[in-house]
């Protein structure tokens, strides 16, 4: 039996970690197949406070562990197959732990970003490939940049991206945009945009320094076209991972988590939720952070609550 668990070890569950261990409650944190999440795919971390010379995401989320460790956070490596939140104390199926007894528990496991699944993608993340323009636009400046994606968020991207690529072409796989028409004019107004519709993605062309293109099917033609490019930003969405609360937590239409405003309270009491798993705007490392810390503090005095009742009993 815990007094807390935290599930996801991204800028959001660390955070959390520290706040509940230096609160003397022992918390236990489950990581995934991926700890520290997707800032362990980024290189360097340029935009969270305190580091004036950047910081490699790695190394940042190793930082947030050790610090947690140190004021006594449990961490075991294990994927969670269920949960059962109808009944107290809370009950977790965790592979190669068997099952685990918590009286509140923290979801932080994230938002997987959507990737094309095409040759040479997955081995660039990282080198010239991104899902987030906000975290590496940076990197790329006066460089061509080449963004993949036909509705608001590709064209946000595309457009954000404006302010540091010499060049950024926007690919589409129909002849149509689905971006909403503000968006759309927009983008269609900056001059340092082009448009190449109506083409496929088919593969991510680099050498032993990073992305040099994007090989693309011309739909209309049938013939292969090579885009040369430094960098290619998927912006085809994300999904959060929720799968495994079996439809137990409140979410919305595209499955991240509901928290009552201005908290990261769930619909279950003793619930609380954190990180890219709720939050379908801002996605930053430092949202993350800020978030973990609310839903310790929020889980801090749920379980005071729950010990005064108790002693009052």
């Amino acid at each position: 039996m815990y007094k807390s668990v935290i599930i996801g070890t991204g800028p959001a569950g660390l955070t959390a970690a520290i706040y509940l261990a230096r609160a003397n409650l022992n918390p236990l944190i489950i990581e995934g197949p991926q700890p520290g999440g997707q800032l362990t795919t980024t290189t360097e971390v340029e935009n969270f406070p305190g580091f004036p010379e950047g910081i490699m995401g790695p190394e940042l989320m190793d930082n947030m562990r050790k610090q947690a460790e140190r004021f006594g956070a449990e961490f075991r490596t294990g994927w969670v197959n269920s949960v059962e939140l109808n009944g107290r104390p809370f009950k977790l199926d965790v592979e190669g732990m068997g099952q685990l007894e918590t009286e509140t528990l923290i979801i932080s496991t994230g938002a997987t970003a959507k990737y094309l699944g095409i040759p040479g993608e997955q081995d660039n993340v990282g080198r010239g490939v991104s899902t987030c323009a906000t975290c590496d636009g940076f990197f790329f400046r006066g460089k061509e940049i080449v963004v993949v994606g036909g509705g608001d968020s590709a064209l946000e991207e595309a457009s954000f991206l404006t302010r540091f690529a010499s060049k950024v072409t926007l690919v589409h796989r129909r002849t149509e945009l689905r971006g909403s028409k503000i968006m759309q004019d927009r983008v269609r107004s900056n001059e340092k945009v082009e448009w190449a519709l109506n083409r496929t993605p088919i593969e991510v062309i680099a050498d032993d320094r990073g992305v040099k293109g994007l090989k693309v099917l011309n739909n209309e033609t049938g013939e292969e076209e090579l885009m040369e490019a430094s960098g290619v930003f998927v912006a085809i969405g994300h999904h959060p991972n929720t799968g495994f609360l079996g439809r137990q937590i409140t979410t919305d239409a595209n499955g991240y988590i509901t928290v009552q405003p201005g908290t990261s309270e769930t619909n279950i009491p003793g619930v609380f939720a954190c990180g890219d798993v709720q939050d379908t705007r801002y996605r930053q490392a430092i949202t993350a952070a800020g978030s973990g810390c609310m839903a310790a503090m929020d889980c801090e005095k749920y379980i005071e609550s729950l010990e005064h009742h108790a002693a009052v009993l």
